[in-house]
């Protein structure tokens, strides 16, 4: 609930703000009572989430609080999707920078507006805040920006290392089912179905757009801010959290950015840290309006005082697939990269990771195309089954490399690196990497990991196949990360060529041959710091009420991997909203109106062959509203040969049972070394 010190608010339902080109997009506004007489600085979130139903609840709990906290809360559907006009082509647009700049300047120039605005967003909404601050508006104050990146290519949900992700489909497919919905009939009017055909007739297979670009061209550096951190000048908080998809930009961030900046990671999933979990979660709101204040406001309330990362050193834990809480403390460094973090050097030799180099040897591995079934999600949500669990099986499909036992505790804090000489008996071959704790009892805890398309081994933008036989010495940096192994565990190195399902595999089985001698393992440890203890606490967890939402359907969340023994066919299956014909539904009295969505994916390989990897995701979205009933049904499926990927993807639609569209796509993309 709000705290008493916020002031009484209004609320706009649908503000039409119009573009330099006619088209209007849709906001929805909260902002003090009083703000015409007394004008406030605006705060903007911009993404095409559907301000008006699916994210209703969300956008009430944050911009009903800076709006109490004296702030215009501004929430914008994108171009083309929720009730604005236009069409939507691809995500991050130049259009879209092009309109988010023109709303900046509108807002500016509202009479309750003090001319200063800020901005803000989760994931697609951190993306384009640093994309527009980018571009510089003169109005343009301050952003905070979560769970985000800061390269398109190299740390966003299509590729890691160069591979493939098969968050890619995932992502892809429900981005197609949210365009896919029409605007809502109370806000646009008698022509919401016109506009709803006009997006349907426009719709993009947005996976195999994505997978048109398998090097780190053009398309990529579009929207990329570390192609010139120089072009961000106004001050920037970049938040994350350690279960996240998108931590490592946080202190890239810190070290490219010249302008005023902070950073904070917490131990969460893709979430705001008010409301995120594993715990502990904080009063992030309280933090938000705290920065606001300083940058929007020009009050000194100490915020720049303070460190200038602060982060939750996570403490050793059993493997588990969910944790309701991570144990650990907040640390802080004042400045990044720090000074303060040293790296140590531990070896590969046969089997151990050593602290002087040993006997120069050779291992070789080809994993079972399973390998992997154990790391989780690529980016966790916060439902349960997420996160990666006992790495024990994934480590018996791998080299691994274990150290002694640690006679004392030793913490870490940024990325891990490791130095291999390898070879491969293929021109094209991946490798993943993992650093696991391995507890006593000899449970493993994965603690981050690493991918690389050894294709990709000395650019992303110009690859070249390996020389079956020949040696290289490649360079893999793991993600980030914040952890204190315990004493008496021991640090392993797991080293492994599949890891799916989170990634796709090569086109061949590989046999990996790696040198011990040369390779080695890089951590960055961090002595203890005595002035951690001291850190001010974040405030609780709080958030503005939300209206009352009725759920009138379950949507459990089902994950299962099932092995079939005769044919060694392994089918992970994640299912959420109950049976794909019984979407989970939920009712919102203050609209009237009943949304729901069912999500499926199914993911099959077999043991031995990378050419049986086969992605199937089905997802259905529903809205109701008396007898205005709209089901949208989308559904995707991957495939390759050797030299080839086949997607097939198709978007049905129907107003009540009739049909009233229906979109298919059956595309071939050649394999680019990948």
């Amino acid at each position: 609930m709000p705290t008493s010190n916020h002031v009484p608010i209004r609320e706009i339902e649908n503000q039409w703000i119009p573009m330099p080109d006619g088209t209007r997009l849709a906001a929805r506004m909260w902002m003090p009572q009083d703000a015409v007489s007394r004008p406030v600085p605006a705060i903007l979130e911009l993404i095409p989430y559907r301000k008006r139903d699916f994210m209703r609840g969300r956008d009430e709990a944050i911009h009903r609080w800076f709006a109490g906290a004296g702030y215009a809360a501004v929430r914008v559907d994108v171009r083309g999707t929720g009730d604005s006009q236009g069409l939507l082509f691809d995500e991050y647009s130049r259009q879209e920078h092009d309109d988010a700049v023109a709303v900046i300047a509108w807002l500016a120039a509202q009479p309750w507006c003090s001319g200063k605005v800020g901005m803000t967003g989760i994931s697609w909404g951190g993306f384009n805040s640093l994309q527009v601050a980018a571009r510089a508006p003169e109005a343009l104050g301050a952003i905070i920006t979560l769970c985000a990146a800061d390269d398109r290519y190299a740390d966003d949900a299509h590729y890691m290392g160069g591979c493939l992700l098969n968050e890619n489909m995932q992502w892809g497919t429900a981005f197609m089912a949210n365009n896919a919905l029409p605007p809502d009939p109370e806000i646009v009017g008698e022509n919401w179905r016109a506009m709803w055909l006009d997006r349907l007739d426009h719709a993009v297979p947005f996976p195999a757009l994505w997978m048109d670009h398998q090097r780190r061209d053009d398309y990529w550096r579009h929207g990329s801010v570390n192609e010139d951190f120089a072009a961000i000048r106004c001050p920037v908080y970049a938040v994350g959290g350690w279960a996240d998809g998108y931590t490592n930009a946080v202190g890239r961030l810190l070290a490219g950015l010249d302008c005023p900046r902070k950073g904070l990671i917490g131990p969460w999933a893709h979430n705001w840290p008010h409301d995120a979990v594993p715990e502990p979660s904080i009063g992030f709101l309280q933090e938000a309006v705290r920065w606001w204040d300083h940058w929007l406001k020009g009050i000194d309330d100490g915020i720049m005082d303070e460190p200038m990362l602060r982060v939750w050193m996570q403490d050793s834990l059993p493997p588990r697939s969910s944790y309701e809480e991570r144990p650990g403390r907040w640390i802080a460094e004042q400045a990044w990269p720090s000074p303060r973090i040293g790296r140590q050097r531990l070896h590969l030799q046969l089997g151990r990771l050593m602290p002087e180099p040993g006997r120069q040897g050779t291992l070789s591995i080809t994993s079972p195309q399973t390998t992997g079934l154990l790391g989780g999600e690529w980016c966790a949500f916060g439902a349960e089954g997420e996160l990666p669990g006992d790495q024990r099986v994934d480590d018996g499909r791998s080299l691994t490399f274990d150290s002694d036992a640690l006679d004392d505790d030793l913490e870490i804090l940024g990325a891990p690196v490791v130095h291999l000489q390898i070879s491969a008996d293929r021109p094209c071959a991946m490798v993943a990497v993992r650093v696991n704790e391995v507890l006593p009892c000899g449970a493993s805890t994965r603690i981050t990991y690493g991918l690389l398309n050894l294709a990709h081994r000395d650019s992303h933008e110009s690859p070249a196949p390996l020389e079956p036989g020949r040696s290289y010495d490649v360079v893999i940096r793991l993600k980030d990360i914040a952890h204190r192994f315990a004493a008496g565990s021991r640090i392993r190195l797991a080293i492994s060529t599949a890891y799916w399902p989170i990634a796709w595999p090569s086109p061949e089985p590989v046999l990996l041959t790696l040198a011990t001698g040369p390779g080695c393992l890089d951590l960055p440890v961090r002595p203890q710091d005595p002035a951690d203890a001291d850190l001010a606490p974040f405030g609780p967890p709080l958030s503005a009420p939300r209206d009352d939402v009725h759920h009138l359907r379950p949507h459990p969340v089902q994950r299962s991997v099932e092995i079939d023994l005769s044919s060694n066919e392994t089918v992970y299956t994640w299912r959420n909203g109950g049976d794909l014909g019984d979407a989970a539904l939920a009712r919102m009295p203050a609209i009237n109106l009943d949304i729901g969505s069912s999500f499926l994916k199914r993911y099959r390989i077999g043991e031995d062959d990378p050419l049986t990897a086969r992605t199937e995701l089905v997802m259905r979205t529903t809205m109701r509203r008396d007898d205005w009933n709209i089901r949208v049904e989308v559904r995707t499926y991957l495939t390759a040969t050797a030299t080839d990927f086949l997607f097939k993807g198709d978007i049905e639609a129907f107003e009540g049972d009739q049909q009233v569209a229906h979109r298919h796509w059956d595309q071939r993309i050649p394999r680019d070394l990948l």
